[in-house]
């Protein structure tokens, strides 16, 4: 029997214990108890009349990244349903959905709730980003005669060679891939060797996604609270580079005492641990949210709110992209900080963005530190000499408006299966 079948007889025995395990994690907060019917494919949302095009982001990094092509479907005529599997992704999207779209948590991947979800939706087509390919939502798309198309697709080293690991699995799942429309060569190459059978190149998505917004009077009454202080954020931090970040502080307050630092981590309910390993060093800490803007005697201020890293990217100048400074981390997207003008500091391990990050490097629009000394070196000097924080931060804008023009391609790629659903509706 094939790894495929083991994976659905699996899926269909876990199903009867689907409802505890959601219950289980909305305590845990990684579900919103009010939508858990959304995971088992349920809707109360009633399908458009017209064409209806299913994107699929796995959480919120992705799912932002599909903006872009959000915004031209939507200019096409089309109906446009938007989902995904995190509470964060489904809190961000609710704001930044234009009239036309509208988001429903991703069925979790057990046949029942599939074809429940599907069996609603009647999706013309479906365009998942990434690689976020679930082989029983794979093959009931398939099945339905739908076209699947992956977009903005990447997939790392590491998850490519667990997938040629198990190469019949592997070529039934991407080879069921209808159109792969990879970031760069690279990860073309991968895809190829995985079994997509029509693969090309068409550019990050994520350089045409517009910056995060923030709301004006939030961002004002934050700058107000900052005042003349200098400030400096990391976000995107995951476990153990928070410490790197601390020590950084302690670092550069000998010469800077009025430093302000912000940390914005990964996964916002680690913000009381933070705020813990801040005042173990003696330091002044707080929450935003327990303290609306940072007060003038607080060292370190904990963003662990959803959606606000547009404001944090609006009230400094250098910004420390996490997940980049300890082995097996592979780095955070830096370009919404680069779109509004953020002077970039980022860790050696960064090679889910290599090339984003060459791009920087060639323009001088990021910098490189390793540890606490070189990222209280690096920050330092970028807050002390304001004019070369200001040209970096120039530079790295300037790099992703050159950059950008994904959104157009993935749309002249996909103008063939958007003609015959065209035709097949009359």
């Amino acid at each position: 029997m094939s790894l495929l079948k083991l994976y659905r007889l699996a899926t269909i025995a876990a199903t009867p214990f689907a409802s505890a395990l959601l219950n289980w994690r909305a305590r845990r907060g990684k579900e919103d108890p009010e939508r858990l019917a959304e995971r088992m494919g349920e809707s109360h949302r009633p399908r458009p009349r017209g064409r209806l095009v299913w994107l699929h982001g796995a959480s919120l990094g992705e799912t932002l990244s599909l903006l872009p092509l959000i915004d031209r479907f939507i200019q096409r005529g089309l109906d446009v349903l938007v989902t995904s599997g995190t509470v964060s992704s489904a809190k961000v999207l609710s704001a930044r959905l234009p009239a036309g779209a509208f988001h429903q948590y991703a069925p979790l991947d057990a046949p029942k709730f599939v074809e429940r979800f599907l069996d609603h939706w009647r999706p013309d087509i479906a365009v998942f980003a990434e690689s976020e390919l679930w082989p029983n939502i794979v093959a009931a798309v398939c099945a339905r005669g739908a076209p699947l198309v992956l977009a903005n697709a990447r997939i790392s080293r590491r998850s490519a060679e667990r997938w040629r690991a198990i190469p019949g699995a592997a070529k039934s799942v991407f080879g069921a891939v209808d159109l792969c429309l990879a970031q760069d060569s690279d990860n073309a190459a991968r895809f190829l060797a995985l079994g997509a059978r029509c693969v090309r190149i068409a550019g990050n998505l994520k350089f045409d996604v517009p910056p995060p917004p923030a709301d004006s009077a939030r961002l004002a009454e934050f700058n107000a609270a900052i005042g003349a202080r200098p400030a400096w954020a990391a976000v995107s931090t995951h476990a153990g580079e928070e410490d790197i970040v601390l020590d950084a502080h302690v670092e550069m307050t000998a010469k800077t005492p009025s430093l302000l630092t912000i940390i914005a981590p990964r996964h916002r309910e680690r913000g009381a641990e933070i705020v813990e390993a801040a005042r173990a060093r003696g330091l002044s800490a707080a929450l935003r949210s327990q303290e609306p803007e940072p007060r003038r005697d607080v060292d370190v201020y904990v963003v662990d709110s959803v959606g606000e890293l547009g404001l944090v990217f609006r009230s400094v100048g250098v910004v420390l992209m996490g997940n980049s400074l300890l082995p097996g981390g592979g780095g955070q997207n830096p370009i919404e900080a680069a779109k509004l003008g953020c002077a970039i500091l980022h860790g050696p391990y960064v090679e889910n963005f290599t090339e984003v990050y060459a791009e920087f490097a060639a323009a001088k629009a990021a910098a490189r530190a390793s540890d606490a000394v070189s990222v209280a070196r690096a920050a330092d000097y970028l807050l002390s000499e304001p004019a070369r924080m200001r040209k970096m931060g120039r530079a790295a804008a300037e790099t992703v408006e050159r950059l950008g023009g994904a959104s157009r391609g993935i749309m002249n790629a996909v103008e063939p299966y958007l003609a015959q659903m065209a035709v097949a509706q009359r």
